[in-house]
């Protein structure tokens, strides 16, 4: 890679350019990341955009946080015992406590891949 230069004043400054990613649309997890990155680890974030690396890592983070709520749900509405049976006899109950599960799965999706 060759480099090259511009005259800036008395300064010779070197063209540099990140590398062009390919446009992507980002869900909800993807952005709370990068907006975790850019305000609180901001070496880490810079070294993602420069490497052209940001975009993947972004999207894997928000495949990952989906697969792993859908998981978490599945597993925790399991382990408290809300079914079918629960939604078709007691409906505000069920809405309740899958609030809740919900709840507390992003709790530990955030805790756990966003804001690490």
């Amino acid at each position: 890679m060759e480099l090259t230069y511009r005259t800036e004043g008395d300064y010779q400054v070197p063209n540099l350019a990140a590398p062009e990613e390919p446009p992507v649309t980002l869900g909800k997890y993807a952005l709370l990341r990068k907006k975790y990155l850019k305000q609180n680890r901001r070496v880490l974030y810079l070294n993602f955009l420069t490497a052209g690396t940001l975009n993947e890592h972004l999207t894997e983070i928000e495949r990952t946080a989906n697969e792993r709520m859908e998981l978490m749900i599945a597993q925790m509405a399991a382990a408290r015992g809300v079914t079918e049976q629960m939604k078709a006899d007691n409906q505000m109950m069920w809405v309740g406590r899958m609030n809740n599960i919900r709840h507390s799965a992003e709790e530990m999706i955030l805790h756990d891949l966003i804001y690490a």
